[in-house]
């Protein structure tokens, strides 16, 4: 799949590729927005999450310190001793007056534990026989709900136990437990129930900010408050919910909730936060931040329309411009419009115009220069045809001259003009470029021939090569040059004789020529340079470096010519090929022959 994406992607033109890329920078870039404000808001959210629940534990404290003087409050009156013995002595009386003079007193004693207290509304007392005394507010329990309180009372055999009503009663349940100096009987004498002030006891304790609401819940009923401020779904769903924090909406509004259950009496304190007016700067600066986002968006999308329209349309424009060249109609090209802005930019685009500018100037130059070149060559052909003529008109010149020569009885004239034809046949025939040894002394010989008739017996030449070596392959032209060489510099500068030799022998795989004069000699510096070439020789033949040069090329680097001299003594060329005896063919096509 990601190979298909790819390929697909490299299809694309540029223009699209751009778009794309931009697009996705863009994308990745607000998705990564999103992901470190998601994580603000969680962090927000955990600080809020523990501010709150430090209030409701706080809140949770003081309320639960309150009941639990609540508590101890029941525990002082059912151990009240006068309303043990009240009691005790209200089951043993069989007067109906005097059970009522027994009430009254319980009741007054009720009072008085209850005028002490501003968290009690009321607090009532049941006897064994059901009669109801109670103290404080008048409104009582409702004698429906007596017998599950009393119940409830049994149950905890004497410990205190808390009761919430449907309308958000609050009231802590006791059973008198008969008890007579150090000895318990615990005989059940009554019950007593104490309705809790909850509403005054969780104003008193928690400081309400606005908009906020704490609800108090025992699991099945709320305690507090009696009228809800929100709607029974979005407490329910704040009561119930998987994390302890996290955001209610309503139909109007939104809440933060934040909820801790108590481990002493298992309630669960529910704390409920405006979330839009709490969060309206930090919703305010997302709104603001996703806005600024989406015109930054547009923005980049447009610029990257401009950017790659400025890329792709010159590049198109150049397109255009290589496939008038691949149909070959140069002539096209002058008729397309240029661009000013285009050709003149220093970028990219501007320097590949340019310079693909400048090779179809070279491409015009290139094929004029060629067409003129045709012309020269179609002229030099019929020049050359026309010239063919010239070296049989000079080899039948030389030919009447050697036959005059021979008729006037001048041998040494026959001589030089068969020399001359021989030297001449082998210079202009350069079909084989590699020659057996043999044919190339016959050169050689043809040259001195020629020098003699100048010279006469102040050239002295001799040949020392084994007849096994004749068959041995060389460079045509080879030996003749440094035989000229020579004489150039050996024999024209002295008035006495001067000996030029040529030997060769044989060592291994191998074959040595060397070409040797008396003459002046070179100095070492003079050799050095020479090797250099930085020395400008008088000859206008074959020099020295083409000679090494056709050698290298012809057997390989480890053969060649080195030049051996001392002044005034005599000067050595050394030449060095391999024996190839019976190799002519393979010589020859190895160098192109």
């Amino acid at each position: 799949m990601l190979a298909r994406f790819k390929s697909a992607y490299i299809n694309l033109g540029i223009h699209r590729q751009m778009l794309l890329l931009i697009s996705a920078l863009m994308l990745g870039s607000f998705a990564s927005y999103l992901l470190v404000l998601n994580m603000v808001y969680n962090t927000y959210d955990n600080q809020m999450y523990e501010k709150t629940s430090e209030l409701l534990n706080m809140s949770s404290f003081e309320i639960e310190n309150q009941l639990k003087d609540m508590e101890n409050l029941s525990f002082r009156v059912v151990t009240d001793e006068q309303l043990q013995r009240y009691l005790f002595q209200l089951q043993q009386e069989t007067s109906i007056y005097e059970k009522n003079v027994i009430r009254k007193k319980i009741t007054n004693r009720l009072v008085a534990f209850a005028g002490s207290e501003k968290f009690v509304y009321s607090m009532l007392a049941l006897d064994r026989e059901g009669e109801l005394m109670f103290a404080g507010n008048r409104e009582g329990v409702p004698a429906g709900m007596r017998p599950e309180l009393i119940r409830l009372a049994q149950q905890h055999s004497g410990s205190n136990a808390w009761y919430a009503g449907d309308k958000g009663e609050l009231i802590a349940v006791r059973q008198f437990k008969q008890f007579s100096g150090s000895t318990f009987t615990l005989h059940d004498l009554g019950t007593i129930m104490i309705r809790v002030r909850i509403d005054r006891i969780v104003q008193e304790q928690v400081e309400s900010s606005s908009g906020s609401q704490l609800i108090i819940s025992d699991g099945g009923k709320i305690l507090y408050p009696e009228q809800l401020p929100l709607s029974r779904t979005i407490i329910d769903e704040g009561l119930g919910g998987s994390k302890p924090y996290g955001v209610i909406a309503g139909n109007s509004e939104s809440y933060f909730s934040a909820r801790i259950q108590s481990p002493y009496t298992g309630w669960t304190y529910l704390h409920m936060t405006p979330f839009d007016s709490m969060f309206q700067r930090v919703i305010w600066i997302k709104q603001l931040v996703t806005f600024v986002f989406i015109g930054i968006f547009l923005l980049a999308l447009l610029l990257g329309t401009k950017l790659s329209r400025s890329i792709t349309h010159p590049m198109e424009r150049l397109l255009q411009k290589m496939r008038t060249v691949e149909t070959g109609n140069l002539d096209q090209l002058g008729e397309l419009p240029a661009d000013p802005a285009t050709t003149r930019a220093q970028n990219e685009v501007g320097l590949l115009h340019r310079t693909f500018n400048r090779m179809l100037r070279r491409i015009r130059e290139l094929i004029d220069e060629n067409y003129a070149k045709q012309l020269v060559i179609r002229e030099t052909e019929l020049k050359a045809l026309q010239a063919q003529i010239d070296p049989h008109f000079l080899y039948n010149t030389l030919e009447s001259i050697n036959w005059m020569a021979k008729m006037n009885k001048q041998p040494e004239i026959s001589r030089m003009v068969e020399a001359l034809g021989f030297l001449l046949r082998s210079s202009v025939n350069m079909t084989d470029k590699v020659i057996r040894l043999e044919d190339e002394l016959d050169i050689v010989r043809s040259y001195v021939t020629i020098q003699r008739m100048r010279f006469e017996e102040r050239l002295n030449f001799m040949i020392e090569v084994p007849p096994e070596l004749g068959d041995t392959l060389i460079p045509k032209l080879t030996l003749q040059p440094l035989v000229e060489n020579a004489i150039h510099y050996a024999l024209e500068p002295k008035i006495e004789a001067c000996h030029i030799r040529i030997r060769a022998w044989r060592e291994q795989d191998a074959v040595h020529i060397v070409v040797e004069d008396d003459g002046p000699g070179m100095t070492v510096e003079f050799l050095e340079r020479l090797h250099q070439g930085q020395v400008q020789t008088r000859g206008k033949g074959i020099g020295l470096t083409n000679i090494i040069e056709r050698i290298r090329l012809t057997f390989g680097s480890d053969y060649g010519l080195q030049i051996q001299s001392e002044p005034d003594v005599c000067t050595a060329f050394h030449i060095r090929i391999p024996y190839n005896k019976g190799e002519l063919y393979d010589v020859q096509s190895a160098v192109g022959g």
